[in-house]
């Protein structure tokens, strides 16, 4: 979706419709700032502010997304041009956030060797080293915790059994014996464990 050009389009109905940013932004119950925001193509309408401003503007959903007027033939063409646009830019997304979670897994263990090997040969051994080795490993675990939430957020876990793909629970996933991103998980198809692949594409 082309965010200048929506916002662009948000401008133009807005002027049609004779309205200012300030009396947009009042019939929304939000501020004129976050109308000025979408036209200069820095944001979009929460998807639950769009009816509203579609409504209002005269226009539908589809050609607020589109950024432009639709006629009835081109509807089903723009549609598909507009879903696929989505799909993409959702992939491009699951990448970025796959990429922070292998970012952070990766300092993680970084800064856990480091600071193991730090406390073992700068502490003397005894209460305040021990204190620190754990101290080191409770921090090593919190970035842990936040990555597997980003690796449960983007895609699926494929069962080896049926080919099924699985989306568990953050919790599921917690309690799942795992190697790297593969996860030992029932499927509820074939209603069996099995060492499930993470895909990215759903």
């Amino acid at each position: 979706m082309n965010q200048i050009k929506i916002g662009e389009f948000i401008s133009s109905q807005r002027r049609k419709n004779n309205l200012t940013q300030a009396a947009l932004a009042e019939k929304l119950g939000i501020t004129d700032r976050a109308v000025s925001k979408w036209e200069r193509g820095k944001g979009l309408p929460d998807a639950s502010l769009m009816l509203d401003l579609c409504e209002i503007l005269g226009i539908t959903v589809n050609e607020l997304l589109n950024g432009e007027k639709i006629s009835m033939e081109n509807n089903n063409q723009k549609n598909e041009q507009l879903l696929l646009e989505m799909a993409k830019e959702l992939e491009k997304k699951n990448k970025i956030i796959w990429s922070s979670m292998w970012v952070i897994m990766t300092v993680s263990i970084t800064a856990l060797i480091a600071g193991l090997f730090i406390t073992t040969f700068l502490i003397p051994e005894g209460v305040w080293q021990l204190v620190t080795i754990l101290s080191v490993c409770v921090v090593f675990l919190i970035p842990c915790f936040y990555a597997l939430k980003l690796e449960v957020s983007v895609g699926a876990y494929k069962c080896k059994n049926c080919g099924h793909e699985i989306v568990p629970t953050y919790t599921q996933a917690l309690n799942a014996i795992h190697m790297g991103t593969t996860r030992y998980l029932k499927c509820p198809k074939c209603n069996k464990r099995t060492w499930c692949k993470k895909v990215i594409k759903k």
